[in-house]
């Protein structure tokens, strides 16, 4: 069986008609929760050369989580490893007064929002990546420890999801 793939090297045709839906921020957060129930494992990824999104581990994702999915086990990734080395991408750091998130900090941070692990990836060089599906692999086949996860499965922002196991 093989999958259709359009041809995207060519101009679009004009007579179709090409559209990519934008959601507002609000309504993409609104959103993105449905997904949640069948879902297996959760990977909260960060630029490690990005403090911003470093932060929204805690801010933003940790607690949606928690929120919406509690049961379901999450790992820690750290992105873009190759940057952080690179000159360029140091003094731009530098400019705004930051530096790279250092391995360290990415596992002290695992350790404290209850990840599975944490792991350090770069997508261009690949170091990494094996190991980041390897270890959602482990969390999935790892047997939950907690009792009554089904009903702490639907956090109250997911009152109308049908979760089926």
């Amino acid at each position: 069986m093989s999958a259709h793939r359009p041809d995207l090297s060519s101009s679009p045709d004009p007579n179709v008609n090409y559209s990519c839906p934008v959601f507002p921020q609000e309504d993409y957060d609104r959103l993105r929760p449905l997904s949640y129930p069948m879902t297996d494992v959760f990977l909260i990824c960060f630029s490690v050369v990005n403090p911003a999104s470093f932060q929204n581990v805690r801010e933003e994702w940790v607690p949606e989580l928690q929120e919406c999915a509690p049961s379901v086990p999450y790992l820690l990734i750290g992105t873009q490893i190759d940057l952080r080395d690179d000159p360029k991408t140091i003094a731009k750091l530098n400019d705004m007064k930051e530096k790279p998130i250092p391995t360290e900090q990415g596992q002290k941070l695992a350790k404290e929002i209850g990840a599975c692990c944490y792991v350090e990836c770069s997508a261009l060089t690949q170091k990494g990546l094996k190991t980041v599906f390897d270890e959602a692999i482990i969390a999935i086949l790892t047997p939950k420890k907690k009792k009554g996860a089904l009903k702490r499965r639907l956090g109250p922002r997911c009152i109308n999801c049908c979760l089926i196991t």
